[in-house]
């Protein structure tokens, strides 16, 4: 090779490497992880507590058999829509109405027994005036010594009986009245258990559950043992959605919230609702699935607004209920806030450290915000010791946003409000158009 060939070829080595070590100086070095920034804005912001549950109508009655006995016509099958009072079955009647036959003869003869007991007290008291009238006859003769005074006391006596014997027939006359009334109440009993083999719907609404047949035989229910439930009817007409609420979100809940439900099986609509009831109690989990870590939740009911033609009882549904709106709230993205450990004064302030202004520890990193350049974790409790504590400064956990400061990451704490889908609502801390940083920052940040 020429000594020509060999000078150019060094040249154009060293202008090589001379841009390659230009470029590295200027634009290179060691990177850092990438994060994400987010400038804290004003947005209108809803707090909102999702729940599921079921569809059930605010009115379910369901209908059971007061009487026992075969049921003889059924008139209406799951699904009728069915009106107040309309017939829907009959159970056999035969036995209750030989009862009320047998109630109407007792009646008829205690009526006649009183007719009797009245005929009686009529005659025994012409009987005593009979007595009074010859005693009266006997004591002139008596004065007049006509008469011998066994005769006279003979009609003494004669009044006296008669007298008891009225009063015996009045006395009759009052238990045959007894006696009326208590037949009249037996044959009223008798016709009402006569009427209930005749069951009509007690409100207007849809069968939902038919659960007897013709012919079958329906028992009645006794405190401990459940009758035959013969079919549901629902009003459909008002709506609600029974869902259950976790315990910690009972707080934020109240009775006329609005709330939007969708239904599984009727997707894409959105039904408005509000909160109507809210559950004191909480909900008792089944034998089968109570566990010791089980959930706590109450029950919470939102009633539609609207009709829902295609509704059925037991549907799947979720519930959004709107717990609080704020129309201009400064915000945060909830991916930013974070919890650290810091050093608080004796009044819980936050205290910033002195090697939090200097200059930041971790990898340095090319660029601004787009990665991240530097840890200053503010007050953060790796930055000082037990011994450097201040008089009256203690350990505390705090919640907060690491912002981006000149190219470093600063722990800032901050008092939050309502949360939405994807903001808190900040109340103190930062400023509309601070630079928040997002995840990944967390798994950097020990």
């Amino acid at each position: 090779m020429s000594r020509l060939r060999k000078a150019l070829l060094t040249v154009t080595i060293l202008v090589i490497g001379g841009g390659v070590l230009y470029f590295n100086l200027t634009f290179g070095g060691p990177t850092g992880p990438n994060v994400t920034v987010e400038s804290v804005t004003r947005r209108s912001l809803e707090a909102i507590v999702s729940a599921s549950g079921t569809i059930v109508p605010q009115l379910t009655v369901d209908i059971s058999a007061n009487t026992m006995g075969q049921v003889t016509r059924l008139a209406f099958n799951e699904g009728d829509r069915v009106q107040n009072g309309e017939f829907l079955l009959e159970i056999d009647p035969e036995t209750l109405r030989v009862g009320v036959d047998r109630s109407e003869a007792a009646l008829q003869a205690s009526r006649s027994a009183y007719r009797q007991a009245e005929v009686a007290v009529e005659s025994a008291q012409v009987n005593l005036n009979l007595a009074k009238d010859n005693l009266e006859r006997q004591g002139e003769l008596w004065e007049l010594r006509l008469v011998s005074r066994e005769t006279y006391e003979q009609a003494v006596n004669d009044v006296a009986l008669r007298e008891t014997e009225l009063q015996a027939r009045e006395v009759d006359v009052t238990t045959q009245t007894q006696r009326i009334r208590q037949e009249e109440a037996n044959l009223e009993s008798a016709r009402y258990e006569l009427t209930k083999v005749t069951i009509t719907s007690p409100i207007d609404g849809v069968v939902t559950r038919r659960n007897i047949e013709e012919g079958e035989t329906v028992v009645v229910g006794t405190m401990n043992n459940q009758g035959t439930v013969l079919a549901t009817i629902a009003d459909l007409t008002v709506i609600e959605a029974e869902v259950e609420v976790d315990e910690t979100d009972i707080p934020s809940i109240r009775l006329g919230q609005p709330a939007s439900v969708t239904i599984d099986a009727l997707p894409d609509q959105y039904f408005a609702g509000v909160v109507t009831e809210i559950g004191n109690s909480p909900i008792q989990p089944t034998q089968a699935g109570s566990t010791g870590t089980q959930a706590t939740t109450f029950r919470v009911v939102v009633t539609l607004n609207d009709e829902i033609p295609a509704v059925r009882p037991g549907f799947t549904c979720t519930a959004d209920i709107t717990t609080a709106v704020r129309s201009d709230a400064l915000t945060i993205p909830i991916q930013a806030a974070t919890v650290r450990e810091v050093v608080v004064d004796q009044d819980g302030y936050f205290l910033r450290t002195e090697q939090s202004d200097q200059e930041p520890t971790g990898a340095p990193a090319v660029g601004r915000f787009g990665r991240l350049v530097g840890l200053s974790d503010a007050g953060d409790r790796n930055n000082i010791s037990d011994t450097d504590l201040p008089p009256g400064a203690t350990e505390a956990e705090l919640e907060g946003v690491f912002v981006a400061r000149q190219d470093r990451a600063v722990f800032v704490p901050v008092d939050t409000g309502i949360a939405g889908e994807r903001y808190f609502e900040v109340l103190s801390g930062v400023t509309e158009g601070t630079l928040s940083l997002l995840a990944p920052l967390a798994k950097y940040v020990t």
